[in-house]
This record gives structure tokens, C-alpha cells and sequence, in this order.
């Protein structure tokens, strides 16, 4: 009797899951058993088997192609799922202007003429693209330009070269549209000169608003664009001391880290703004000497 109770106990253990669950007939059983072997430790994994795009297999998002991708660097991965992605999606403006950063040659769209810029913190190629071509998402052509096999890497007290042609950059089209008036003698320094102005008004115009960080970013872009650029009365002027200040301060930061020739750099350009900058002056001789006196170990 023990011996049967104990049977009848363990019948009853397996009956109350089926019981619980609803489940009836041996189909129904047979595919709860199918489910549960799916995630045991060891089932076989076959390797996936890739399937046309579909509602079940569905494509990459451009977001996800650009971060996952284009971002790491993974060029030929990217190049090949935005080729994929556009036959999906042929009228994705935005996807076909990065493809277009992906194929067109940087130089050729950006132009030769180039300044520099010392990586300071916070720093990324899609801020120095907003800052200085007007548009973060041209981060992928501005990297490039730079010899970039990682767009997401950018070190601290490293140099990257900024474009300064008097071109219009227009990913909207196949190429670059030209100044009307760029190889006119003269026209392309007017063009520049013009477009400096236009952001040291836009600087003061964030400033007059409250934004002193966005109005010292626009007024750097306007004199990397013009160093020369003459201030437009006294607010622009105490604008600009305030930005070659910062310049300095950077500078000095990286002349004791001894990233000599980044501080020296800094120290030029702002050189370039105000010749008789004396704290500018005296640090660059100092850093100089130093860099000749280490060369001499």
C-alpha cells in the first residue's frame, strides 16, 4: 500500500503542471516539450541561416547603421548597409548624404585650404562639425578629411584639420557647389571675409541671449575662418580677449603636460589673432626652449 501511495503522489506531481497550464492532448504536450528543449543548456545551435529583409528579418535602421557602423569606423560594413538600406528606402535624403560622405573624396568636397584645431574635452567630430561646417552629421566626411579609421576617437590634445575653403559644402547634391564667384581674383577672400563677419555677428547675437559658450564657439569659428577679423565694437571685443584667454589657459594646461608641440599650436593661433598677445608670446619661447632642450637628451 505504502509502495502504491507513493506512485499515485508522483503521478499526481506530474498531472498538476498540465492541469495548471490547460494543456490537453499530446499535441499540445509535445510542443511545450519542443519549447523548453529549445533553452536547455544542451540544445543544438545551428548557425543562423541570413533571409531576405522581411516583417521577420527586418533591416538595420539608418541609426543603427551610422552608430554600429559608420561611427566605429566599420567603413565597407557601413558603405554595404546603406547600399542595402537605400534599395528599401531609395528617397532617404539624409541616407543618401551619408553615403555620399562615404564615397566622395573629403578633399575634393571640403577643400585643400586648412587650419587646426587642438581636441579639447568634450570634443567629437560631430561637434566639431556643427561648430565649424554647420552640421553635426557631416561628422563622417570631416573624419575623413582627418585620416580617420575611427570617427568615435578623438584624444585629447590631439591636432585635427578643419577645412577653410570658400566652397559651400552641399551633401544635399552629388558634389560640392562652388562659390559662384570662387575663382574670380579676389571674390574668394571678399566671400571668406564676409562669412567671418556674418558669424562674429551671429556670436554676439547668442551672447546678447544669454549663450556665452555657444557665442565664444561661433566667434572661434569666425576667426578660424578670418584671424585677422576686426572686432565689431566692444562687446565683440571683450568677446574675443575672453576666447583668446581660454586659448592660453588651454595651452598652458598642455605646455606642463609637455604636449609641447599642441601648446606651441595654441600659442600660434592665437598669434595669429593678436600679434602682441604678451602672455602668448613669453609661454611659446618658453615652450621652444624646452622642446630644444629635450631634443638635446
Amino acid at each position: 500500500m505504502k509502495g502504491h501511495g507513493k506512485r499515485l503522489r508522483q503521478a499526481l506531481l506530474i498531472a498538476l503542471p498540465l492541469t495548471v497550464l490547460g494543456v490537453t492532448g499530446c499535441a499540445q504536450f509535445n510542443a511545450l516539450k519542443a519549447k523548453v528543449g529549445a533553452t536547455s543548456p544542451s540544445a543544438v545551435v545551428t548557425p543562423p541561416v541570413t533571409a531576405p529583409a522581411g516583417p521577420e528579418n527586418p533591416q538595420p535602421s539608418f541609426a543603427s547603421i551610422v552608430n554600429d557602423e559608420l561611427q566605429l569606423g566599420h567603413y565597407a560594413e557601413g558603405e554595404s548597409a546603406l547600399r542595402r538600406y537605400l534599395k528599401q528606402h531609395p528617397g532617404d535624403r539624409p541616407a543618401q548624404a551619408m553615403l555620399r560622405q562615404l564615397t566622395a573624396d573629403p578633399r575634393q568636397m571640403l577643400g585643400a585650404l586648412s587650419g587646426t584645431h587642438v581636441v579639447q574635452a568634450g570634443d567629437s567630430y560631430s561637434s566639431l562639425a556643427a561648430r565649424y561646417l554647420g552640421d553635426p552629421s557631416l561628422f563622417l566626411i570631416l573624419a575623413r578629411y582627418n585620416g580617420s579609421t575611427n570617427p568615435s576617437v578623438l584624444r585629447l590634445g590631439e591636432t585635427v584639420r578643419l577645412p577653410l575653403s570658400a566652397k559651400r559644402v552641399s551633401m544635399a547634391s552629388d558634389t560640392a557647389t562652388p562659390n559662384a564667384d570662387a575663382t574670380t581674383p579676389g571674390t574668394a577672400a571678399e566671400s571668406t571675409a564676409v562669412k567671418a563677419r556674418r558669424l562674429q555677428k551671429e556670436s554676439l547675437a547668442l551672447l546678447d541671449q544669454g549663450h556665452k559658450d555657444q557665442a565664444l564657439a561661433r566667434l572661434d569659428q569666425a576667426l578660424l575662418v578670418d584671424p585677422q577679423l576686426k572686432p565689431a565694437g566692444t562687446g565683440a571685443a571683450a568677446l574675443r580677449q575672453q576666447l583668446l584667454a581660454s586659448y592660453h589657459q588651454r595651452a598652458i594646461v598642455l605646455y606642463r603636460d609637455q604636449h609641447l608641440d599642441q601648446a606651441i599650436a595654441l600659442w600660434d593661433r592665437v598669434l595669429a589673432i593678436d600679434p602682441n598677445y604678451e602672455p602668448a608670446i613669453m609661454y611659446r619661447a618658453r615652450a621652444l626652449d624646452l622642446k630644444h632642450r629635450l631634443k638635446q637628451f
